[in-house]
């Protein structure tokens, strides 16, 4: 089986901001952790503090805040991903 022969730059469309070539990365590195929940701590001004366990809601997804700001709720995500 032959090779498939990488894009060449005039058909590469990827910002070389993004390009990630030679760097090592792990698929679901913090995937497992993000199931499991966080704990996040009120510290309030009498002194005391409130901890919440947090998990995410079942099939939901994180978007980085830079993206959030195109899809602030899942009718904007729906609107845009289907024409």
């Amino acid at each position: 089986m032959k090779k498939a022969k990488a894009p060449s730059p005039a058909q590469d469309d990827m910002r070389p901001e993004y390009d990630f070539t030679g760097v090592p990365g792990v698929r679901g590195k913090h995937a497992a952790a993000y199931r499991q929940g966080s704990t996040r701590t009120v510290h309030h001004s009498d002194g005391t503090r409130e901890m919440t366990t947090v998990h995410p809601l079942e099939g939901s997804i994180v978007l980085d805040p830079d993206v959030q700001a195109y899809f602030p709720d899942a009718e904007a995500v729906n609107r845009r991903c289907t024409g």
